[in-house]
């Protein structure tokens, strides 16, 4: 995964976090939804992109 890549993931995950807090505190459902959803979209594309590098980590090991 690129660097640019983790920022924007965790910048999207903290964003999230803010919404949810936000939503927390000002008894908003809809922004505590929306901070919750932006936080789990951010993790699967983490996710998503720790598959991609172990599978290139392996395919290395591979062609050595």
């Amino acid at each position: 995964m690129g660097l640019g890549d983790k920022i924007k993931n965790k910048a999207q995950e903290a964003s999230g976090k803010v919404k949810e807090t936000v939503g927390d505190a000002t008894n908003n459902e809809n922004l505590q939804a929306e901070g919750l959803k932006d936080q789990a979209a951010a993790k699967a594309k983490q996710a998503g992109e720790a598959v991609k590098d172990a599978a290139k980590d392996v395919r290395d090991e591979f062609n050595k």
